[in-house]
């Protein structure tokens, strides 16, 4: 090595070197990970920045230096790729869950301005409610309730796809048809 690493591998301890050799030989773990793993065993082993690059079919030394900088500051999570770019997530599991309690509340002619929920009501009552969520669209809402599998009907009401209520013998019963996931991705 001709150049003075600015930040150089710390020494591997024997539980982070089993767990890189254990990822690096892995064929269920994400691409980029097995390659990250790959990266850190081969600077490990003395080869530098270029030599461990060109080791798993890259060309750049400078990933391998900030992936190297980056595992000496958080250790075994800088294998997990971070947020591949795009605007950055705004709302969690606990906004998803906020906005579902809200949706499954029956909405008050009086206070809510209607019997049903429509994107643009729901959304003033999330705007209006102590524990709401003061900015979300309603882009955001029908993102949600799609994800949760409700879709808006013809009949201007919300319902839950995959599920129908039948009539039996025995009364009304809901039926709920187990291949709705697969059935979307088609």
């Amino acid at each position: 090595m001709t150049r003075h690493l600015k930040d150089p591998l710390c020494s591997l301890t024997e539980t982070e070197r089993a767990a890189l050799e254990t990822l690096s030989r892995s064929t269920s773990t994400p691409a980029a990970q097995v390659m990250r793993a790959k990266l850190l065993l081969a600077v490990a082993n003395g080869l530098n920045y270029t030599e461990a690059a060109q080791g798993v079919g890259r060309r750049s030394n400078d990933a391998v230096s900030k992936l190297v900088s980056r595992f000496n500051q958080v250790g075994l999570d800088a294998l997990i790729p971070g947020h591949g770019g795009g605007f950055a997530v705004q709302y969690g599991e606990t906004e998803k869950e906020r906005i579902l309690r809200e949706f499954q509340r029956t909405p008050q002619r009086d206070t809510d301005g209607s019997a049903t929920w429509s994107l643009q009501t729901l959304q003033r009552a999330l705007h209006q409610a102590v524990d709401g969520l003061p900015k979300v669209s309603t882009w955001t809402i029908l993102a949600v309730l799609h994800e949760a599998g409700y879709e808006w009907q013809k009949s201007r009401t919300w319902c839950q796809t995959g599920q129908v209520i039948r009539k039996r013998k025995r009364g009304k019963v809901r039926v709920t048809d187990t291949d709705t996931g697969a059935k979307k991705i088609d």
